[in-house]
């Protein structure tokens, strides 16, 4: 039996594998493959220790100071797993960085113990020279849906998806609705790293030879960042521009904040932007938040992102744009779109 298998066999059927994630708590929550859990080895602590033995002692130090830890843990580790090792319809995988010394003596505990199990080679490391590399030769036709802020780009995506498009929602990956203001009544925001995990096995679930539907973003998304090889693709794809009246798209970020936020933190993501803002509109629309005027200070925002916007779609190349006039309602513009 194959006891090592690459990450090419695994990627393709994600759904078929336990993965068990040996590295330390830190390690993993600065980013893991999407649904592997974490069995730590070795706790943070005692990761840091090891390492410093290797580098200052030596890597014999080191090697029995990790015997040592992992030996104290077999029931431990055994018990850990037991929950999530017991469906036979799947196949446990182990792994740490690099596929190493870790991943090794953990899957030796599992088979061990009965417990049937494989290691990837090359260990998470592998997992995310993969993601990379794919992000440089994605093989979809990209579509990009554009827009001035407010003007419905989420819910004409959600439609397209009901419809049985391929949709790819950004923003939701990343819990962040990509301004100053979009933290606000959203989760907290995953590590760049892990956003770009779960944005490439978001792909990866795609149909390759259809197009896939993506909202137009800056490169950050509040923290994060939309990765250089799909950058660089969306900027050179078509993009459908919906263009909405001022009222209309004043209503909907109404909507959208005006239940999350306080006037706090509004004025908080104002203070976000005040340096490009100016200071005479800054204070308006601090003046605005303090009077309860929402709609006054919401209208002073959209004015600022509407100039970046404007700014972004200039130095688009412009044989690629296709702009939608006088959009009202998210079906109707749907319809349109899907016309072209």
């Amino acid at each position: 039996m194959n006891e090592v298998v690459k990450i090419e066999e695994v990627l393709p059927d994600m759904d078929s594998w336990v993965i068990v994630d040996v590295r330390s708590p830190l390690e993993f929550q600065a980013g893991h493959i999407p649904g592997a859990i974490n069995i730590p080895l070795f706790s943070d602590e005692e990761r840091a220790r090891v390492g410093t033995l290797y580098k200052q002692v030596s890597p014999d130090a080191a090697m029995k100071e990790g015997l040592d830890i992992a030996g104290s843990k077999m029931n431990l580790l055994l018990e850990q797993a037991a929950p999530y090792v017991t469906d036979v319809k799947k196949e446990t995988l182990i792994h740490c960085w690099r596929g190493g010394k870790r991943s090794e003596s953990v899957q030796w505990l599992f088979n061990f113990s009965g417990i049937s199990s494989k290691r990837l080679e090359g260990g998470y490391k592998s997992f995310r020279n993969s993601a990379i590399t794919y992000f440089n030769s994605i093989p979809n036709e990209l579509k990009i849906l554009g827009g001035f802020t407010g003007s419905g780009k989420t819910e004409v995506l959600k439609e397209l998806h009901t419809r049985g498009h391929q949709v790819i929602d950004l923003e939701n990956l990343a819990n962040h609705k990509g301004s100053a203001f979009g933290s606000i009544g959203e989760e907290d925001q995953p590590s760049n790293e892990q956003f770009e995990n779960n944005l490439f096995m978001a792909f990866l679930s795609m149909d390759r030879t259809q197009p896939i539907w993506l909202e137009n973003e800056s490169k950050s998304i509040g923290k994060v960042y939309v990765p250089d090889g799909l950058w660089r693709k969306m900027k050179t794809s078509i993009l459908f521009n919906v263009e909405v009246d001022k009222e209309i798209r004043l209503n909907r970020v109404l909507r959208y904040y005006s239940d999350p936020a306080t006037t706090e933190i509004l004025k908080e993501s104002f203070d976000k932007i005040r340096e490009r803002l100016g200071g005479l509109e800054y204070k308006n629309a601090i003046q605005a938040l303090s009077d309860g005027d929402l709609r006054k200070a919401a209208s002073i925002a959209l004015w600022y992102y509407d100039k970046a916007y404007a700014f972004q779609v200039e130095h688009w190349n412009k044989d690629r744009i296709i702009h939608f006039q006088n959009c009202i309602d998210i079906s109707g513009t749907t319809d349109s779109i899907l016309r072209n």
